[in-house]
């Protein structure tokens, strides 16, 4: 199909969509199990952009870029609902050989319409036009968030997992993500895992449960209350875990 390289090879999820499996840290970039787009779509766009809905701008956080699934389900999810807004996607990722290679990729029928955004990401690591910006960054998600200048509505953490990349589920980590959302903004992912939760907690973030027929919990985190998600009762969790810690940088 041209898309696999040295280290990501493309991967056929049960739902017939595509991902890819990194040898590099010995994971896939989505659950075969509930598809790619069906996870982008359940765990990170609908509930963030529903939460986000009365806003005209949106400055989205996309961790990492990967395969793009988040920011093209994004972009599907405001077209299919004839939403318009200004967007901009801010989307570090370590591997510059993926992005070069996604123009090759089988992405869904949904992203059709998107080919020439997805071109130009792949050349150019970026993408504009009078209401969308996408901007990608190679290299340290760490270094990114420590010079990163701007503030965020939305940000999609959707690393590899904390067994596999831990150092972006840390809780100095998510104080970055603290200092850069906005009061208002919301985090997504897909882990529900204590340890991921308590390192948002500890900087301050309400934590909630989101769950749906077809798809896994997953998890949001706001500063703020979020209206329509069960709100999960960390001081109970805490009690009832008391030997459990966050991952630290050290």
């Amino acid at each position: 199909m041209g898309f696999d390289t040295a280290t990501n090879k493309i991967v056929q999820s049960e739902d017939s969509s595509f991902t890819a499996f990194s040898t590099n840290f010995n994971e896939h970039y989505h659950s075969t199990k509930d598809g790619a787009l069906h996870e982008s779509l359940q765990k990170h766009v609908i509930p963030a952009l529903t939460l986000q809905a009365d806003k005209a701008e949106l400055t989205i956080l996309d961790i990492c870029y990967g395969l793009g699934f988040n920011t093209l389900a994004t972009l599907y999810y405001l077209n299919a609902h004839n939403i318009h807004k200004k967007v901009r996607i801010f989307s570090p990722e370590m591997d510059g050989e993926l992005v070069a290679s996604l123009k090759a990729f089988p992405y869904p029928k949904e992203f059709i319409t998107f080919q020439p955004i997805i071109e130009s990401i792949s050349q150019n690591g970026r993408y504009e036009d009078d209401n969308l910006l996408i901007e990608i960054y190679i290299g340290d998600a760490r270094t990114y968030l420590r010079e990163c200048k701007e503030t965020f509505d939305i940000v999609y953490q959707d690393a590899f997992s904390p067994q596999a990349n831990p150092l972006l589920w840390t809780r100095e980590y998510f104080a970055d993500i603290a200092r850069l959302i906005k009061d208002d903004g919301v985090v997504t992912t897909y882990s529900i895992a204590l340890k991921t939760r308590l390192a948002l907690y500890e900087n301050k973030f309400n934590i909630y449960l989101n769950e749906g027929d077809g798809y896994r919990k997953a998890t949001l985190a706001s500063k703020v209350t979020l209206i329509g998600f069960e709100k999960v009762n960390m001081e109970h969790k805490i009690s009832c875990n008391p030997g459990v810690m966050p991952l630290y940088d050290s």
